[in-house]
């Protein structure tokens, strides 16, 4: 495979669109917050974020020319305002060209707004949805409001884009309108063939057909542009990878033979320390993604390789997202290799003074083998012997800076092995992790239980409480899980606030609540708190998505189960069944279900292989969803969506690598353009690399 060429200069081309959002006409100091919370930074942000969907107006010259529900535009003569009562909206009261009356709505405070835009007896156009309430005809915040010469300022198709607080489509859409006349001309990166196979715009011309109408072939050309982008990428990265100088471990067995186990391993686990082994034995550093369901035994395959380089005389590093899971798995391990001359330790943020010295001086001088923590491992102050392989657990979750400060603390590039416990569809494997190769641990030990999944109405909430309360009586331990953190005047679900206060309220302090929100130092203790048994009811957001692992605790209630994806479902299901008791889920429902709601509920009734549901979790979601982080792993897509990316990752790799092996790499003609694409969809091999650690 031939890569030439360097990509550290951003081709002077890209410089608009790398242009700081401050650069663009309209924006100002008010506007900051709501941009950053639409991701909006610069200029190349504003052409991405794509519409959602179009609104087709209807002009016409009366109200009895439309239904409720269209989108109109039509003459009105205001006629009378009435003010807000009890907290009510403001209404402007008037009528169309033959005297029917229709009532414009606004809400908030602002009512002088209203009076501006609507002077009593002076003519206006208007465009909005048409809504009927009892038997009157309203418009609630008309999206425009323009005299009577200026109505053809009023596009009857108008893209709707994604909005955040203190920003409106109108304001929205002009700058994005702005932005888009700073796009530069750029070159054409795609093969020509596949261009004329796929009846595909060019990029200036995609952008303006995807913004100014519905036009699948301009979304897929879009979508493409971002995939082909990320494949190159992950090339480039596999190539650095295997030009970088690494050191085979070659153990004797040893230690690896001695490992008690008590239990046989699964054929999965076999398999992938098979793999691994492999990786580890040859003088480029492995890359290596180990994806595992829930209970299908992780761990030990990373001991097995952890064992292999204590062989060898050096060291393993074993990095977690959080306090509890590292402490988890020191406990875990240090159980593993009782009675093995193996010392293991672990480091976190809380330890301090003579512990914490004693670690760093045992880390420095190799006799701690293998070193346990959270990001504290990486630090400055942390210097190893002799550092040679590196396991992130669950990856994603991560930052790049921290991965590549990980991999610069051996004397030559460390093995490398992630460990997900999220299952991702093999559509989606290709298009993530195309430069690791991947491990599947597809089998679950023997002996573990399926969990006992129902589904329940959310109606029989007592009987779910008092069922809850027998458990507890038995010593038991549950789980109980909240779609949000707080209630919104825009939502009726349960808060996990307000449940934990009416636990509290029936169970006292056997009730803990743990959500993002919270202090980590905070969040660690209740969770400690559970994991020690002087909590027996722990009310959660999904932060106990991952990793924490109490045997004692059989039973887990999910409420709102139907605004959960399969996977993330499935992900907090697999919290209980750790031990030996039989657990059980209860998937409290609301009414109304859709159809697909219906579909995922009773998939995750019938099934409890976690890889199978997230095939089915992305057929379900299919293109009207982006991918989204926790429902499929790291999500790497902007642009794309999830069945984009399934159906063009196969072509885009290909694509890639014809550039690479045919036409000349990246020097290339084409190779010039594909440098313009990867810097324009944040894919240069720099970030790539730290992405990789």
């Amino acid at each position: 495979m031939r890569i030439s060429g360097s990509i550290a200069m951003r081709p002077t081309i890209l410089n608009p669109l790398f242009a700081n959002a401050e650069s663009l006409k309209g924006v100002g100091p008010k506007l900051s917050k709501p941009l950053e919370r639409l991701g909006l930074g610069r200029v190349r942000d504003f052409i991405y974020h794509l519409p959602t969907g179009f609104v087709e107006r209807k002009r016409i010259e009366n109200l009895d020319q439309a239904e409720p529900g269209e989108h109109i535009i039509v003459e009105i003569l205001p006629i009378e305002y009435k003010s807000a009562y009890n907290r009510g909206p403001y209404r402007v009261q008037a009528v169309d060209a033959i005297g029917n009356h229709i009532s414009l709505i606004y809400f908030g405070r602002n009512t002088g707004w209203a009076r501006k835009q609507l002077p009593l007896d002076e003519k206006k156009i208007i465009a909005g949805k048409l809504e009927i309430y009892g038997e009157t005809l309203q418009m609630v915040h008309p999206d425009h409001v323009v005299k009577p010469g200026e109505a053809g300022q009023i596009e009857t198709s108008e893209p709707v884009y994604p909005l955040a607080d203190g920003m409106t489509q109108k304001r929205l859409a002009g700058l994005i309108a702005n932005a888009m006349a700073e796009t530069p001309d750029l070159p054409e990166w795609i093969e020509p063939s596949l261009m004329e196979k796929h009846d595909w715009p060019s990029w200036n011309d995609a952008l303006a057909l995807t913004h100014g109408g519905e036009n699948e072939r301009a979304r897929d050309r879009l979508a493409y542009d971002e995939i082909f982008a990320n494949q190159l990428a992950l090339m480039l990265v596999r190539a650095a990878n295997r030009g970088r100088k690494g050191r085979p471990l070659t153990g004797d067995g040893s230690l690896r033979d001695a490992l008690p186990l008590p239990f046989e391993l699964t054929g999965a686990q076999k398999r992938a320390i098979g793999e691994i082994q492999g990786d580890l034995e040859q003088d480029t550093p492995m890359l290596r993604l180990l994806q595992g369901d829930v209970g299908s035994g992780k761990t030990i395959v990373a001991v097995m390789a952890l064992l292999a380089a204590v062989e060898c005389g050096k060291q393993g590093a074993l990095l977690a997202p959080t306090e509890i899971l590292a402490r988890q798995h020191y406990e875990s391990i240090s159980r593993l290799l009782q009675g093995l001359p193996v010392n293991v330790a672990i480091l976190t943020g809380r330890d301090k003074g003579k512990a914490r010295e004693a670690t760093l001086m045992g880390i420095a001088d190799g006799s701690i083998h293998i070193v346990i923590g959270t990001h504290a491992i990486f630090q400055e102050a942390v210097q190893y012997k002799d550092l040679a392989l590196t396991i992130i657990d669950e990856q994603h979750r991560f930052g790049v800076s921290q991965r590549l400060m990980l991999s610069k603390k051996g004397r030559m590039t460390p093995h490398f092995l992630a460990m997900t416990a999220t299952p991702i569809p093999r559509t989606l494997t290709l298009s993530q992790y195309g430069e690791m190769d991947v491990s599947r641990l597809d089998e679950l030990p023997p002996g573990r239980q399926p969990i006992d999944t129902r589904v329940i109405s959310g109606e029989r909430l007592d009987e779910v409480i008092a069922g809850l309360a027998r458990h507890i009586e038995k010593d038991g331990q549950a789980y109980w899980v909240c779609p949000l953190v707080a209630e919104s005047e825009s939502s009726d679900l349960a808060a996990a606030e307000e449940r934990a206060v009416q636990l509290k309220a029936r169970f006292g302090d056997k009730v803990g609540l743990v959500h993002g929100q919270m202090k980590p130092e905070l969040k660690d203790a209740v969770m400690e708190d559970f994991v020690s048994g002087k909590i027996a009811v722990l009310v959660s957001t999904t932060v106990i998505e991952v990793g924490v692992d109490v045997p004692n605790s059989t039973l887990m209630i999910i409420e709102a189960a139907e605004r959960f994806g399969l996977a993330q479902l499935h992900q907090l299901r697999g919290r209980v069944g750790r031990g030996s008791d039989k657990s059980v889920c209860l998937l409290l429902r609301g009414n109304g279900l859709s159809d697909t709601a219906r579909e995922r509920l009773a998939l995750m009734r019938a099934s409890q292989d976690g890889f199978h549901l997230a095939e089915e979790d992305l057929r379900l979601r299919g293109g009207g969803e982006v991918l989204g982080t926790r429902q499929s792993g790291d999500n790497a897509f902007r642009t794309a969506r999830a069945e984009q990316v399934v159906r063009f990752a196969p072509t885009a790799n290909d694509d890639a690598r014809l550039l690479i092996d045919r036409d000349g790499g990246l020097d290339s003609e084409r190779g010039q353009a594909a440098r313009v694409a990867l810097y324009l969809f944040e894919r240069d091999v720099g970030a790539m690399l730290l992405r990789s650690g």
